[in-house]
């Protein structure tokens, strides 16, 4: 595993993570209930069944100054590949928000919910008083998604489950609002019980310019899911990103976003906890 280190600010409003700064975990793929790898399988993309990058301090990468942002607790950027998966488990306290990038993840849990879900769907659950669930890729090329678990508004909640298609939201060149709080007005496919918002956007022209604003009190923390994306500051300051690269964004400033990319954000109350303060 690789050690996780955020790697520079710009400013005092952007601090850049370098995907290469990523603890990276591939795991036994016993652990999860799988049969033995298969590198030579050419639908492979990976010699073992699962990459994963942790975002924040996850399994067995622990680092005291890097266990959440926010409301935000984990943020893990997985590759799995055909006919692999995570068996089941048991989940409790906690909203987890599933982004699918890639491929079809299939979901099942102990309320009886089966259902599988293609990209840029959005799969949530309350996890509450406990939920035992499943995730899966059981089709014949890999699957990517990014997973994230918020701390919820209060513990022992009742477990719940809900999904979005992909084709609920117009991202293309523009900002989805896929996910709001349950005690916001705004209305979005996907209500959670923390005070989060996730926005999706996919760049397709270089000529767009997609305004990020992020009220005084608030944070972002923002995903280049894929291509090569850069945020601008009001001061002319830039930073360009790479595929699975990072920041945190802090208010107030209004950030510019452009460039040809498929980007993540997830906005939410300052509450001056978790980021890294050894930069």
């Amino acid at each position: 595993m690789m050690q996780y280190n955020r790697a520079k600010s710009v400013g005092k409003k952007l601090r850049y993570i370098s995907n290469k700064k990523l603890a990276v975990s591939e795991p036994n793929p016993m652990w999860f209930g799988n049969k033995s790898n298969e590198p030579n399988n050419p639908a492979w993309t990976n010699r073992n069944w699962l990459k994963s990058r942790f975002h924040f301090s996850f399994a067995e990468y622990y680092n005291s100054s890097n266990t959440n942002f926010g409301v935000l607790r984990v943020m893990n950027d997985d590759l799995v590949q055909p006919k692999r998966g995570f068996g089941s488990h048991p989940h409790s306290n906690a909203e987890i928000v599933t982004y699918v990038v890639e491929g079809k993840l299939t979901h099942q849990d102990s309320m009886g919910t089966k259902e599988s879900l293609g990209r840029g769907s959005i799969q949530f659950m309350t996890a509450g008083s406990g939920v035992v669930h499943s995730e899966h890729n059981l089709e014949d090329k890999p699957l990517r998604f990014i997973q994230m678990w918020f701390t919820p508004d209060r513990r022992g909640l009742s477990p719940n489950y809900g999904s979005m298609s992909g084709t609920q939201v117009d991202s293309k060149d523009k900002w989805g609002h896929l996910v709001s709080s349950a005690d916001s007005k705004i209305k979005t496919p996907v209500k959670i019980r923390c005070d989060a918002n996730i926005f999706i956007a996919q760049i397709t022209e270089e000529k767009t310019r997609l305004q990020l604003e992020v009220k005084e009190n608030r944070q972002v923390y923002f995903l280049a899911i894929e291509g090569n994306p850069t945020v601008s500051l009001s001061s002319g300051q830039k930073q360009k990103f790479g595929q699975h690269d990072a920041a945190e964004l802090y208010g107030e400033e209004i950030y510019t976003v452009q460039g040809l990319g498929h980007v993540l954000v997830v906005e939410m109350k300052n509450d001056r906890s978790g980021g890294r303060g050894d930069l």
